[in-house]
């Protein structure tokens, strides 16, 4: 957090800690940028006006450096014509909300910009592992075995039929996607298995009672189908 006003950082830092959400607090772009190179920051939320370089000087060096490039970054600032919002966006932030804010609103942007960290990440570790020739998909405590069809959640396999684990694996490969259920029965579909949209249901019903309480990460999206959901860990 890169914010010069202590009494706003430590609100934050407050509601931050209250959402077991841990946070390093500095008072000018110059120490927010030493941290972001030294750190790994899964997420920025920062003043514009600051002492020193502002708001959007350190929005463009963070982003010139790799370690950078993809770390969501939300603006918290008084600057709040049009104007600005575009202007900080347009620098490279990713979301902008503007003082006086209420704090769940903060807190609701700032899980968003999490979520999105979350993903990105994963998506950059599947991505790596199979330019690798590796055939495991891992989510949390969840890992999928593609070349022996197994699953196992916390090391203990689970006992999937064919059609939970290829509904399983499109859900993981979407990445938090929205897949339909007739994209889904695309993927179960295969020979001597006649699937219909409610089928889809059905295996969504049966592949979350066997995970248990992880069952919570495959979301219903009401009259549209499911995706998998950000992972708490």
């Amino acid at each position: 957090m890169v914010e010069d006003d202590e009494e706003i950082r430590e609100l934050i830092f407050i509601q931050l800690k209250r959402q077991g959400i841990e946070a390093l607090g500095v008072g000018s772009a110059e120490e927010g940028l030493s941290v972001a190179k030294e750190k790994s920051v899964s997420l920025v939320i920062l003043d514009w006006m600051l002492p020193g370089l502002s708001g959007r000087d350190f929005v463009r060096a963070i982003r010139s450096f790799e370690k950078g490039i993809s770390t969501p970054i939300l603006f918290v600032t008084a600057k709040a014509s049009p104007d600005d919002v575009v202007m900080g966006l347009d620098a490279g932030a990713d979301d902008y909300l503007t003082k006086p804010f209420d704090n769940s609103v903060l807190l609701a942007r700032v899980r968003s910009l999490l979520r999105r960290s979350e993903w990105s990440n994963w998506r950059a570790q599947q991505e790596m592992a199979l330019a690798n020739g590796s055939q495991i998909f891992k989510l949390g405590p969840l890992e999928l075995d593609r070349s022996a069809y197994k699953a196992s959640l916390s090391g203990v396999e689970i006992e999937l039929t064919r059609s939970e684990f290829r509904l399983l694996e499109a859900l993981i490969e979407g990445q938090g996607k929205v897949l339909t259920r007739s994209q889904l029965i695309g993927f179960i579909q295969g020979e001597g298995v006649a699937v219909v949209g409610r089928t889809v249901d059905t295996h969504v019903f049966g592949l979350r009672k066997k995970l248990g309480i992880f069952g919570d990460v495959i979301e219903t999206v009401r009259g549209v189908g499911y995706r998998i959901g950000y992972l708490e860990t």
